[in-house]
């Protein structure tokens, strides 16, 4: 995926910011790449509730699954549609809620429509909703975990270009994209090819989207990974659901970063009318299903995703 932006971002003189992105550039080439965090608009970009949803359907609570999805309000939506959404969540009258909910909200509108006929259908209000939306909430707490995984294998100083023992690892086509069907666990006499295939860029470190046929890596990352499933209540077979089973789901890997090619930053200057601020271009190729919005995060260090729009 090629993209080029124009970013602006507040700083010193023209030269200190670009010294701030090569500086920046560099430290992600000497980590193995971009580290392959799913971005923030996969769990809902000014209501980030999506992956929340998800983990109340692999509990099989429905209501609160519902619930969370109709009523949960958020400051940085429309203020009709927040207000509606705390007026469910004190009254809970659906009748009164289609009423008040504004027309643009036409998914928790159609929910609504079935609670007014049905008021503890939870299970049929969100069949409701189109499949690869229903599917969208899984994957967004799949998501979610894998970011964890990945935030505290960083946080624990655990390389992301050298494999330990009890990694996974994929291979790698010639275009550079994963090929998950090959996912393997390195055991300690494989781990010195290992590492040096992933050194050659033939294979890469990868975490698990935990599914009821994927469970957590071995070794320490493993243990790190338990311990985060164990914190949320969660375990592998709960992806299983039976209750809708075509939300079920497998699992899968993903790498723990993601290559940056033909990586420029040119055309910096002041922004028009704003002393205190620069914009730059800058113009990148990455992998398919890895986000543009994670480099720019890991480049430009925003403080609010929200404002920045990253």
């Amino acid at each position: 995926m090629k993209k080029k932006t124009l970013v602006s971002w507040s700083s010193g003189k023209d030269s200190a910011w670009a010294l701030h992105i090569l500086r920046q550039q560099q430290e992600i080439e000497v980590v193995g790449g971009l580290p392959n965090f799913f971005g923030h608009q996969r769990f809902g970009t000014t209501r980030a509730i999506t992956h929340r949803v998800g983990k109340a359907i692999i509990n099989d609570t429905f209501e609160e699954a519902v619930m969370l999805f109709l009523s949960e309000p958020s400051v940085y939506e429309h203020p009709s549609s927040r207000q509606a959404r705390k007026d469910l969540q004190s009254n809970q009258d659906f009748k009164e809620a289609l009423k008040n909910f504004p027309m643009q909200l036409r998914y928790e509108r159609l929910i609504l429509a079935h609670l007014v006929e049905k008021p503890r259908d939870f299970v049929g209000a969100f069949k409701r909703l189109p499949a690869k939306l229903q599917v969208l909430f899984v994957q967004a707490y799949q998501s979610y975990l894998f970011n964890r995984f990945l935030s505290e294998r960083i946080r624990s100083g655990i390389a992301l270009n050298r494999a330990e023992v009890g990694d996974y690892v994929v291979n790698v086509e010639r275009t550079g994209l994963p090929i998950g069907k090959t996912g393997k666990i390195v055991d300690d006499r494989a781990l010195a090819e290992t590492n040096e295939k992933v050194k050659m860029g033939r294979e890469r470190i990868a975490l698990p989207l935990i599914g009821y046929k994927k469970l957590p890596s071995k070794g320490f990352m493993g243990q790190i990974e338990q311990q985060i499933l164990e914190i949320e209540g969660i375990k592998a077979e709960d992806f299983k659901i039976e209750v809708l089973p075509e939300l079920s789901s497998r699992g899968g890997l993903r790498p723990t970063t993601s290559p940056i090619r033909n990586f420029r930053a040119y055309n910096i200057s002041r922004l028009a009318g704003n002393l205190e601020a620069n914009q730059v271009t800058l113009e990148f190729t990455l992998l398919r299903g890895s986000y543009a919005t994670v480099l720019l995060r890991e480049i430009l260090k925003p403080k609010n995703p929200i404002t920045a729009g990253f």
